[in-house]
């Protein structure tokens, strides 16, 4: 049987059936059709203006590598006028972090992109590692998951950057509804699909990957040849949204437009006020929220660090507290901390967050750059 053209060009061999769509495409054609279609994502929902200063969170992984590669040759193409940064967060877990951070080294060199690191031990004192050897592993990604939320706007502060772009794909988000889904938390999946959230003292952040599956962005990665790191986080493999992900996986299986059908679905969700409202009573903790409507709820500022936070304390400077008093689990939930407040007011000489200065305008900043 002769070989299939590709059913773009009708000219050149097909190399690849698109996960997305069923099409048989040569590579070419995917590349093209590939960036597009994050081209259209991103003028569609207006995420840039002329001259914007865009940190793009670079972990090493498939994501953020062809994340910086297509931004990178997108705004190069298509006279974005961006000026773009790679930002990197070190969580401190050895054999793994250190591992993908030589990765951002290297696309640092290969996508000429300044580059900057900030480590929870320069702004906690603490590594993951020391953090999952007091807690164990059932609630680390609590800790790592609020952690770097604040360090990611903290190293943007450092840049003077107006909007930081992450790698989450279209399976990410309709891995998030169906978690929302299955905790019940029915007033948040109108929200949690947005492509851009930003709070009233926060940087911008997006998702150009928002429609894009993660299937497509492997093989992009594998066709173009980028150097990533592919490695799974060593303490992830019990986080609850392992379960999503494997759900997903067998619906897609079944229906290759089920991830996207989801995403359309959380999109059109409307939630009743008075449904909207109880649920805000019954989580007061902004940091039990999915990432995307973290900013809905929070109107202050840390008392400690500066951090917004919806509480006198952040939740950062709460869950530092613990670590720091030998009692790191009464941060997470309402009875612990009463524990730890029980227990006595806080010593004097306590590690604590150095406070949090927000970015207004660009002020000039010495960036890093690692060779």
């Amino acid at each position: 049987m002769a070989p299939r053209t590709c059913a773009l060009c009708s000219t050149a061999k097909a190399m690849l059936k698109r996960p997305k769509t069923g099409q048989q495409i040569c590579r070419e054609c995917f590349f093209y059709v590939f960036e597009t279609e994050v081209h259209n994502t991103i003028t569609q929902s207006k995420l840039f203006r002329l001259g914007d200063r865009v940190a793009i969170g670079a972990s090493g992984g498939k994501d953020s590598t062809v994340l910086a590669y297509v931004m990178k040759t997108l705004n190069e193409r298509h006279n974005y006028g961006l000026d773009l940064f790679l930002l990197s967060i070190d969580e401190g877990i050895t054999g793994y972090r250190d591992d993908s951070l030589e990765t951002v080294k290297r696309n640092q060199q290969q996508y000429d992109m300044p580059l900057k690191i900030l480590s929870y031990d320069e702004l906690y004192g603490w590594t993951m590692d020391a953090i999952v050897e007091q807690v164990g592993r059932k609630n680390n990604c609590t800790f790592c998951g609020v952690f770097r939320r604040q360090a990611l706007d903290r190293g943007a502060a450092m840049l003077a950057v107006d909007h930081i772009v992450t790698g989450h794909n279209a399976d990410d988000i309709a891995e998030t509804v169906l978690m929302n889904i299955m905790r019940g938390d029915i007033a948040r999946l109108g929200r949690c699909t947005s492509i851009c959230t930003q709070g009233e003292d926060t940087i911008r952040r997006s998702k150009p990957f928002k429609y894009a599956y993660e299937k497509e962005i492997v093989m992009y990665a594998y066709f173009k040849k980028l150097d990533y790191f592919s490695t799974e986080c060593i303490y992830s493999p019990d986080a609850y949204r392992g379960h999503a992900r494997a759900f997903l996986k067998d619906l897609e299986a079944a229906r290759p437009s089920a991830i996207i059908d989801i995403i359309h679905s959380g999109e059109a969700f409307e939630v009743r006020e008075d449904v909207k409202a109880t649920q805000r009573v019954q989580r007061k903790d902004p940091f039990s929220l999915c990432w995307n409507d973290w900013f809905m709820c929070l109107s202050e500022t840390c008392q400690r660090c500066g951090y917004m936070s919806s509480n006198e304390l952040c939740k950062a400077c709460t869950l530092l507290e613990g670590l720091e008093r030998g009692m790191a689990n009464s941060g997470i939930t309402d009875r612990g901390r009463k524990k730890m407040e029980a227990d006595g007011p806080t010593p004097n000489n306590l590690r604590t967050i150095p406070f949090y200065n927000p970015p207004s305008g660009n002020p000039a900043v010495t960036i890093e750059t690692l060779a």
